[in-house]
């Protein structure tokens, strides 16, 4: 999506460890013009498929799936990442890595709002090596709904989580896919989209 590529070039950085910082729009401030758009490049890509519901996780990817809940008009759950005592204690639950924070998470979804009747739509603001996403699609598989497809913002195309995740058969879609990053100048290079 070359609106978000050029938002990318504007305002990301390259930092160490290969981090992309896009707080200025995208994860701290979010700029919800933007996330419209993004919500109906979904919308087009997975026009086919019966999507009743969308599936993230906290905290980055809710501001992107609520928008684009309001454009696929479905509601949009998120999982959490800590228990509180004012979630039911009936859930799914499984364990990711974070990349970023370099911790693990439990990650928890009540089974009220993922039953197997459900056609889910997963969203997040990036991916890399892809453990945040296995995670949640695992709590899928758990609770017997069906993965519809996967729409991420800004795909890290040099790790390992996207080819994962085509090789397994799963539509993804990603609006950005970078090659690669270079630290020492900032430069960022974007894959062509018939790779």
């Amino acid at each position: 999506m070359k609106l978000l590529e050029e938002r990318i070039l504007k305002d990301g950085v390259v930092r160490p460890e290969n981090v992309l910082k896009v707080d200025s729009f995208l994860n701290h401030q979010m700029d919800v013009k933007l996330f419209v758009e993004m919500a109906k490049e979904w919308k087009r890509l997975f026009a086919a498929k019966p999507i009743n519901k969308i599936l993230t996780i906290e905290a980055s990817g809710i501001g992107i799936a609520a928008i684009a809940a309001s454009v696929f008009q479905v509601p949009v759950v998120f999982a959490k990442k800590a228990k509180s005592i004012n979630l039911d204690q009936d859930n799914y639950c499984t364990k990711i890595q974070s990349y970023t924070h370099r911790n693990m998470y439990d990650v928890i979804v009540s089974k009220k709002f993922l039953t197997k009747e459900d056609h889910v739509l997963i969203l997040d603001d990036f991916l890399a090596n892809g453990c945040a996403l296995m995670g949640l699609l695992e709590l899928v598989e758990m609770s017997g709904a069906v993965v519809e497809g996967i729409g991420i913002a800004i795909e890290k195309g040099f790790q390992k989580g996207g080819s994962e995740i085509r090789a397994a058969g799963i539509q993804l879609e990603s609006l950005a896919i970078i090659e690669s990053m270079n630290e020492d100048t900032g430069e960022i290079v974007f894959r062509a989209k018939n790779e």
